[in-house]
């Protein structure tokens, strides 16, 4: 049975609320990440262009803007993956309410799961500060 009642679809709307901004929340973060790789990619192919420096120095810092490039990586990798499952759990939340079938327990796992990997993605880009601040003096 298919449900159209407005109330129900309402309450759905604003059950989907939070997943929504942490959806805009997400994609803006995502844009930060993506930013800082540039930046750091830039970065890395004017060393390789360089020939100007020091070998050791320059292979060190080379490692060390690799390693925060991996850990950006993988940031915005569980990043990715944190939208998608707002997404689905957003389009399982509307699905549900349409057919008419429960939707709370598979809502909250999903929400559950984004978290974590919000803050899988988080850890990452916390890793790939520290080794900035720790190396900032080689820049």
């Amino acid at each position: 049975m298919v449900v159209t009642d407005i109330d129900h679809l309402g309450l759905v709307i604003s059950h989907a609320t939070a997943p929504a901004f942490m959806l805009g929340a997400v994609a803006a973060f995502l844009s930060i990440l993506i930013q800082r790789m540039e930046r750091i990619s830039d970065r890395i192919r004017a060393l390789r262009a360089d020939d100007s420096s020091g070998a050791d120095s320059k292979k060190a810092l080379l490692q060390t803007l690799d390693r925060r490039v991996m850990l950006l990586g993988r940031a915005i990798y569980f990043g990715v993956l944190s939208a998608l499952v707002t997404s689905a759990l957003l389009i399982a939340a509307f699905a549900s309410a349409l057919l008419g079938v429960g939707h709370g327990a598979i809502v909250a796992i999903m929400f559950v799961l984004a978290l974590g990997l919000l803050m899988t993605c988080l850890v990452n880009l916390a890793l790939e500060i520290r080794i900035q601040l720790a190396t900032i003096g080689l820049d």
